[in-house]
């Protein structure tokens, strides 16, 4: 069978699926942070778990590759797009439930944080602004200002392929932008109960407006970017002489910003077609106007490249790449 043939058969039996939205040859561009990427053979969409359940199955039936995507924030998608199904879970609630927060997938982390708030309830108030969904907060533990998600996560509830599953905390296997299902990848992120402690109003809505006036100056909400690029670094980690550079101040929580050492090898305003990089901070790679996937990624690689010449250790993304370069 032809792999345009496969792609019929594998939109002709997703479509007949009740509580399924899908669509062949889908632009990506709109779906990620950066406005970059080519087209998906199909995209589908549903807010119910048990339909999600059997997309995949289908897609397992069929041999069809699958990515899930939440809100694109922190992925860089192919020029070429993605070859198979990608699959996008938008169930989308945020409440008081059982005496936690109770968050789908498909909620912007905005909307999470912004209702801890209007509870009163701290925990996860330091997250302002991180672009993205909650989905893709548990799935790479998001975090600023020295809170991650992790902290307030009680239980994560996951889509196997086959069958609902919860884990607790300890289960979810979190650690500094990492998790359990960013390496199980075939697996699916439902919905989170958070447990937060209960906070001042006024002090929590204070110190969240002042972390949105700095994120909103670092990252303007129009920039086309996934936030930094590169995670932070562990000092201990960092070979001897590279240590010996990193003066007390620039380490916070054991970790030194992948910044400090990108800014030394000249990474401030570097260009590559029309991706570029932020005059003012090392770490902000931004797609200024017709740039393309080969671009972003040519221009991270070289910046690997100078870090490991430089320094000889290498800077790791915190972005994930959707589809073949």
């Amino acid at each position: 069978m032809s792999a345009t043939s496969a792609i019929d058969e594998a939109y002709a039996a997703l479509a007949g699926v009740a509580g399924l939205t899908v669509a062949q040859h889908v632009s990506l561009r709109s779906y990620n942070r950066f406005g970059l990427g080519g087209p998906a053979d199909l995209l589908a969409s549903t807010k119910q778990a048990d339909v999600l359940a059997e997309a995949l199955s289908i897609s397992r039936r069929l041999d069809l590759p699958f990515y899930f995507l939440g809100d694109g924030s922190n992925v860089i998608v192919s020029d070429a797009g993605y070859r198979g199904l990608v699959l996008r879970y938008e169930a989308d609630a945020v409440e008081l439930r059982d005496g936690a927060v109770y968050a789908e997938v498909g909620a912007p982390l905005q909307a999470l944080v912004d209702f801890s708030i209007a509870q009163s309830l701290a925990g996860i108030h330091t997250l302002e602004r991180i672009p993205g969904s909650v989905g893709g907060a548990v799935y790479g533990n998001a975090g600023a200002y020295g809170r991650s998600l992790h902290e307030s996560v009680a239980r994560v509830r996951f889509l196997d392929g086959e069958t609902v599953r919860e884990f607790n905390n300890p289960g979810c296997e979190f650690e500094y932008r990492e998790s359990v299902f960013k390496r199980r990848k075939d697996w699916i992120v439902l919905s989170c109960a958070l447990e937060l402690e209960t906070g001042d109003h006024a002090a929590l809505a204070k110190e969240s407006a002042n972390i949105r006036a700095i994120r909103d100056e670092k990252f303007p909400p129009t920039m086309r970017c996934a936030g930094s690029i590169f995670k932070n670094l562990y000092f201990e980690r960092l070979p001897a002489a590279a240590q010996e550079l990193v003066p007390p101040a620039a380490v916070r929580g054991g970790k030194v910003a992948s910044a400090f050492f990108l800014e030394q090898v000249g990474a401030k305003g570097m260009r590559q077609g029309g991706i570029e990089i932020a005059p003012y901070h090392a770490n902000v790679i931004y797609n200024a106007g017709g740039g393309t996937a080969a671009d972003l990624r040519s221009l991270i690689a070289a910046l690997k490249r100078r870090v490991s010449e430089q320094f000889g250790f290498e800077v790791e993304e915190e972005v994930q790449y959707v589809g073949d370069a």
